[in-house]
């Protein structure tokens, strides 16, 4: 099987085919992928978060271009420092734009600005939220879409004097 044990981060052009991975998608240490050009096993050293433009490389030589494929988001206007402020105590990725912020559908947090008087749209768009602080990766936050959860080993607690 031909196999991809490296990444080339915002890879030039050209490339020899392409494959688009949603947000979870490309997140990934050892997965079978298929693409126009054929089946691959991505097997990376270790979890590794993939920003659209960046390539597989593969055994046989071959380049693999990633997409970030569209799949449902938020797109948040309004007083978007407060907003973003309350998306990012929630530890939720964000992609942040001079007029809008983007998150993944979530209904508890569409909830929540609404209330705080955000004007949201649904929309289908590649997702690409900010990365971590600390450069290329991206942020772990809460998801309040599924079943799935997790310890935290950090207090949410509010403290007022």
């Amino acid at each position: 099987m031909i196999t991809a044990t490296r990444i080339i981060r915002n890879a030039p052009a050209p490339f020899d085919g392409e494959i688009a991975l949603d947000y979870e998608g490309r997140l990934l240490r050892r997965k079978k992928l298929a693409c126009g050009t054929g089946d691959f096993l991505v097997d990376l050293p270790e979890v590794t978060s993939l920003e659209d433009g960046d390539a597989f490389e593969l055994s046989d030589g071959r380049r693999i271009v990633t997409r970030a494929k569209p799949e449902p988001v938020l797109v948040i206007r309004g007083h978007l420092a407060r907003l973003a402020w309350h998306i990012g105590n929630r530890h939720t990725p964000c992609r942040i734009e001079a007029d809008r912020l983007i998150i993944r559908q979530d209904h508890v947090l569409e909830a929540m600005l609404r209330q705080l008087g955000a004007e949201i749209q649904h929309a289908d768009l590649p997702f690409r939220p900010e990365g971590g602080a600390y450069g290329h990766g991206r942020t772990f936050g809460h998801d309040h879409g599924s079943s799935h959860h997790h310890a935290h080993d950090h207090s949410h607690a509010h403290h007022h004097a």
